[in-house]
């Protein structure tokens, strides 16, 4: 700058111009900081805000007396600091200078900082990047990555950066802050606890982790999910010890005792479900000797099913497929494509397109949308047949319009069980009946390619339905809008003259399970205290000998036990059912009449807590399982443990 002039600063009134010199270059006006010679506009028409923000950040200046250049609306809130550079040279010196910056990690003393009127809480700002870390499935090492670096410091200068080690530990201190709050609901809970066990994988190597997860109906009639652990399971593992696993697990949260049923996949083994229910059974800790205590997964049937039906459509999937790339080959190809559409007058508007492998939907809409153009595949093989000769042949076709048919109930199915996050265990009855009906029906097909199909997926849902069917009955029975009709109304279509022996035993199991809940129910102790209440409110009573009518008291009390043990579940049953209505909230009618049904509300809000299906939404239709975020999967066991909780845990907490 050796043409340029520096202009007396006298008549320049701010104060911040004792730290600048305003030079002259040309027709323009450039302010120089004294302490670290960065250069930032000087022109009267930029003012002198940007000038204040800059001394408040200089790294070369003494933070001592910043406060003064905080003008009153500053103060208020934080001012701008857009920088106004000079031109492209300077803006490259300036670039280089900040990558080449030392963060030195200096001792802070105090837990705020403060310049003038603002703050930093340093302690407070590392949690919060802890959590966003946690949050978004990001890696630890982002904060010592240089891009990271830059971005803070010009965000705050006043935040001491944190290593990799630092951010794990803060992200560890998370993680048991949460983990006892999360033990201190479990200890208020008013019901029983449903656990859900899941294997995941990571992409990297051959590791499987164990995922826990806990199911419960709050005090609010709240349906409620908290992941519990993420644990390290070793291909090696037997069966007793992938069972001792799970139980430390539950009594690590003491939740062994609170337990009421476990979800499992249609694959795990029946005999580490049955270690697990035999330990707890010793202590008689499960409803109805543990008859309600496996559950399997309803998507995971369902998806186990739909992977049958693809795989027997397989070689007729990829003739589709080759015939769908031809079209779309060329534009040419397309246009006569479309040309024939027009001709065969074809009405459908869905889109020809490949379909996903990693998501059996696509693989379903791509045959959906080839069969709507059937037609025109046909009349484009009149016309080339040479490239077109992989076509389906016509009985390849009208097996395709069957098992499409399968698969179209699957997805609709899936779909049901899926839509709400967390759907309640009434709603699986119904649909699962129906697909019982249509496997019978498809069993009878003449074609032995369907037929054959049809029996092998109907083994897989025998399977399903053998331990599932009690406890999908029980919570259709706690639907005021079904109640017991829905057994008697789909029990004679699945079982003919069987049918009436079967729902009586689905109703002994319902009394019994009531029976259960009456024993620990909080009434009994509440009639005791409201007789004990009573004696005591009548002068001249009390609870000696001379009270003649203690006796009397005694015998109402167990005369009254006795003839109503199970009224709620009579009256419940006794009364209209509930109108059908696309807004009903079973929860909540539950919430209202538990004043109505005391015992038999306690009852609705374990059965109606059992997650039917553990499936996320946005993997109901994944041909694998959930794989683990590479950013965290080369971490230690714990870590990972730690961040899984953690980020269920506070995703739970802002949604709520």
């Amino acid at each position: 700058m050796s043409d340029a002039v520096i202009v007396n600063s006298s008549r320049l009134k701010s104060i911040v111009w004792n730290d600048f010199d305003r030079v002259k270059k040309g027709d323009t006006f450039v302010a120089i900081c004294r302490h670290c010679k960065k250069k930032l506009s000087g022109s009267s028409t930029s003012g002198t805000s940007h000038l204040r923000n800059h001394l408040i950040r200089c790294q070369r200046r003494s933070n001592h007396g910043v406060a003064q250049y905080f003008s009153a609306k500053d103060k208020k809130k934080e001012g701008s600091l857009a920088l106004v550079t000079i031109d492209q040279e300077q803006k490259n010196d300036e670039v280089l200078s900040i990558v080449n910056l030392r963060y030195e990690q200096e001792q802070i003393k105090s837990e705020h900082v403060g310049i003038g009127s603002n703050s930093l809480d340093q302690r407070r700002s590392q949690f919060d990047l802890a959590r966003m870390i946690i949050l978004h499935n990001y890696p630890l090492a982002m904060v010592e990555h240089v891009g990271f670096k830059i971005f803070v410091r010009n965000l705050q200068p006043l935040f001491e950066l944190v290593t990799r080690n630092k951010v794990e530990a803060d992200c560890m201190e998370i993680y048991a802050k949460e983990k006892q709050k999360v033990y201190e609901i479990f200890d208020k809970l008013p019901g029983k606890i449903s656990v859900s066990a899941d294997v995941w994988t990571a992409s990297e190597d051959d590791a499987a982790y164990l995922s826990l997860a806990a199911h419960y109906i709050d005090e609010n009639w709240q349906l409620k999910k908290k992941n519990l652990n993420f644990v390290t399971i070793d291909p090696s593992y037997t069966e007793d010890m992938h069972s001792e696993v799970i139980m430390n697990c539950l009594m690590d949260w003491d939740i062994d005792r609170k337990l009421f049923s476990m979800i499992f996949d249609s694959f795990t083994s029946d005999n580490i479900v049955e270690r697990i229910r035999d330990r707890l059974s010793q202590n008689r800790f499960l409803h109805c000797n543990g008859q309600l205590f496996d559950v399997r997964c309803a998507v995971d049937l369902l998806n186990r099913m739909a992977h049958d039906a693809l795989e027997a459509l397989c070689e007729i999937t990829q003739k589709i497929r080759e015939s769908i790339r031809y079209v779309k080959s060329s534009e040419a190809t397309q246009a006569t494509f479309n040309e024939l559409a027009d001709e065969v007058q074809v009405e459908t508007k869905k889109c020809l397109c490949i379909d996903n492998p990693l998501k059996w939907n696509s693989t379903y809409f791509m045959l959906e949308a080839a069969l709507e153009y059937r037609k025109v595949f046909s009349c484009l093989r009149d016309r080339d047949p040479v490239n077109m000769k992989f076509l389906p042949s016509d009985p390849e076709w009208d097996r395709l319009v069957t098992v499409t048919s399968f698969l179209k109930l699957f997805v609709e199915v899936t779909n049901v069980f899926t839509r709400s996050k967390y759907p309640t265990a009434n709603i699986f009855f119904p649909e699962i009946c129906d697909i019982h009906l249509q496997l019978i029906e498809w069993c009878k097909n003449p074609d032995e390619y369907i037929s054959s199909l049809a029996l092998k997926m109907r083994k897989k849902f025998e399977e399903y339905w053998y331990k599932c069917s009690s406890g999908l009955a029980v919570a259709a029975m706690l639907d005021p809008r079904f109640k017991m009709k829905l057994l008697e109304y789909y029990y004679p279509q699945l079982y003919g003259d069987s049918a009436t022996e079967l729902i009586d035993d689905v109703f002994e199991c319902i009394k019994s399970l009531y029976n259960e809940h009456s024993i620990v129910s909080p009434l009994a102790s509440s009639i005791d205290q409201g007789l004990d209440w009573q004696a005591s409110g009548i002068p001249g009573s009390g609870k000696d000998s001379r009270d003649r009518l203690m006796g009397f008291d005694k015998f109402l009390h167990e005369t009254s036990q006795a003839e109503g043990s199970s009224s709620d579940l009579d009256k419940y049953l006794e009364e209209p059912l509930f109108p059908r209505n696309v807004d009903f909230n079973v929860l909540n009618w539950w919430k209202v009449h538990t004043p109505r049904y005391p015992i038999l509300s306690m009852m609705a809000r374990n059965i109606l807590g059992i997650p039917i299906s553990k499936v996320a939404a946005e993997s109901r239709f994944d041909t694998g399982g959930r794989m683990l975020n590479h950013n965290w999967s080369s971490l230690p066991p714990t870590t990972i443990q730690a961040l899984m909780c953690s980020q269920d845990w506070i995703r739970s907490e802002l949604e709520s």
